[in-house]
């Protein structure tokens, strides 16, 4: 069994170790882009998984939003340990006021119209407060003027409401037949017709 472990090739170390790696060893001023990361990375360790630029890809854009790699201008470098941190889009939240002690925050009420409650004493509309409900009757105009009396319309105004149907034109509701007469008994094609 020995002998078994001597002749299995060294494992490689994770994705991100292998990045930072080929960065710190490349040592460029400016950073270094995937390309010569991933030549480094072959060149130093041969035997690659197969889908060894998707896993550089992926490794690569994970280090870089968590904070571990910057890029810029295509390429990438460490980050700074320095620098304050990167600040996500939008605008950020408030900063918290810590209360007294001793205050209790009631629950934020709810958006929206309030729920009817089911036990609430039913109030109708009493018909002695003065006003009928529903639309008010068209007044009619006052003859008047303006300053006039003015009544109510009447339900018998003697039009119907709406649009005045359309008037149907028949055609001709007499039918008169043609005589056609041929006085002489020649055979002329003398033809006298009257209607």
């Amino acid at each position: 069994m020995a002998t078994e472990e001597v002749n299995k090739p060294p494992s490689l170390p994770s994705y991100p170790q292998l990045i930072m790696n080929a960065i710190e060893a490349l040592n460029d001023k400016n950073g270094s882009n995937k390309t010569s990361i991933s030549k480094y990375i072959e060149s130093k360790y041969g035997d690659l998984p197969a889908g060894h630029t998707t896993l550089l890809s992926h490794h690569l854009n994970r280090m870089k939003q968590t904070g571990e790699l910057v890029f810029l201008k295509n390429n990438y470098m460490k980050a700074d340990p320095n620098a304050p941190p990167k600040r996500g889009r939008g605008r950020p939240p408030k900063p918290k006021v810590p209360l007294p002690p001793g205050v209790v925050l009631t629950p934020a009420r709810p958006r929206g119209r309030p729920p009817k409650d089911p036990n609430a004493p039913i109030t109708s509309s009493k018909p002695g407060t003065g006003k009928p409900r529903g639309r008010p009757r068209k007044m009619a105009r006052p003859e008047g003027g303006i300053t006039g009396n003015s009544t109510l319309l009447s339900t018998g105004s003697g039009r119907p409401r709406g649009r005045p149907p359309k008037v149907k034109t028949s055609p001709l509701t007499e039918f008169v037949p043609l005589v056609i007469e041929d006085d002489d008994d020649d055979d002329d094609d003398d033809v006298m017709i009257s209607v």
